[in-house]
């Protein structure tokens, strides 16, 4: 996959934005930036695009931004000109498509049926925009379409907000998300950074979908291991032995030894490893990838190589 188009699903968001002022450019990035949202896409839809995207490509090389609502090859060449680095259209226009496949820049096109989808696989491309998401079917269309259209990954836009991110974020075939409630008009025009940095911050959290899956308690012998499995059985939660602990309930593990950390383990499922870990990764985390177990290809389960309070932290893909 294209290195830009891997960076966008690490960070999972796509701030898609409409900014009239290419004044508000720098600082608006700035304050995305500072709230953990590292790219953006500025649509052709002022008279301001062209001028925001070299703004930002000038003032923060190396970050993503893209052009959005490139109806056309001219407006593709006058984004790419300024400094976009990848390309968005809300359609699959065959002129569009074939100006940035033919010169190496990385083009999402917009797709709502399997004709669309077919087209854009003639042509290599496997990642694509599910536009107009919500209009389209949403969740239960992105699901439908993975069973013809395996190797597809999608980035649905349109409609998309906090109230139903994590619908779109848990499917497999979702790369990344397009959403402008973070970035919307009425924040640019009052210049409202702050705002801009914390919408950001809670999008970036709330994409990953963390949520506690269950605690593990090393014991030093099998005679602790046993009282404190005895002790969580008479709150209600049934042990079930298995090979290297008991399970009481879903979410309390008693090891039968010593296992990673010092006092235990702590798992957190979340809904994609590798976009977590990335998360992560900005705060100092790694995997421990001796550990690393796959699902279908996709990483379902590794530890983080720092403790927490004494318990060792590993990751868990939500199913």
């Amino acid at each position: 996959m294209n290195a830009i188009l891997a960076k966008l699903g690490e960070i999972g968001i796509i701030p898609v934005i409409k900014i009239e002022n290419p004044g508000n450019a720098v600082p608006l990035v700035a304050a995305l930036i500072e709230g953990g949202l590292p790219c953006a896409e500025i649509t052709f839809r002022t008279d301001a695009a062209a001028a925001s995207i070299k703004a930002i490509a000038d003032a923060f090389p190396g970050f993503p931004v893209g052009a959005g609502t490139v109806i056309n090859a001219s407006l593709a060449q006058e984004a790419v000109d300024s400094g976009a680095q990848f390309i968005v259209s809300p359609g699959f226009n065959p002129a569009v498509v074939d100006w940035c496949v033919t010169r190496g820049i990385p083009v999402i096109p917009g797709v709502n049926n399997p004709s669309a989808i077919e087209a854009a696989l003639e042509r290599n491309l496997e990642t694509l925009k599910f536009f107009p998401a919500e209009a389209s079917g949403g969740t239960a269309m992105l699901d439908a379409l993975s069973g013809p259209f395996p190797r597809v990954s999608f980035i649905p836009t349109g409609g998309i907000d906090l109230t139903n991110l994590s619908l779109y974020a848990r499917r497999a075939n979702v790369h990344a998300i397009g959403g402008s409630w973070m970035v919307r008009s009425e924040l640019i025009e009052k210049a409202d950074w702050q705002a801009v940095t914390n919408l950001a911050r809670e999008a970036v959290v709330a994409i990953q979908g963390f949520s506690f899956a269950h605690l593990g308690i090393n014991s030093p012998d099998a005679e602790a291991q046993g009282a404190t499995s005895d002790f969580f059985s008479r709150l209600g939660l049934a042990p079930k032995e298995g090979t290297s602990s008991i399970f009481n309930g879903s979410i309390i593990e008693v090891m039968k030894n010593p296992f990673r950390g010092a006092m235990g383990h702590i798992g957190f499922s979340c809904w994609n490893v590798e976009r977590s870990l990335a998360y992560l990764a900005g705060f100092g985390f790694r995997p421990v990838m001796e550990t690393a177990k796959y699902d279908r290809g996709r990483l379902s389960v590794v530890y983080l190589d720092r403790e927490v309070g004494g318990f060792a932290i590993h990751l868990v893909r939500a199913k």
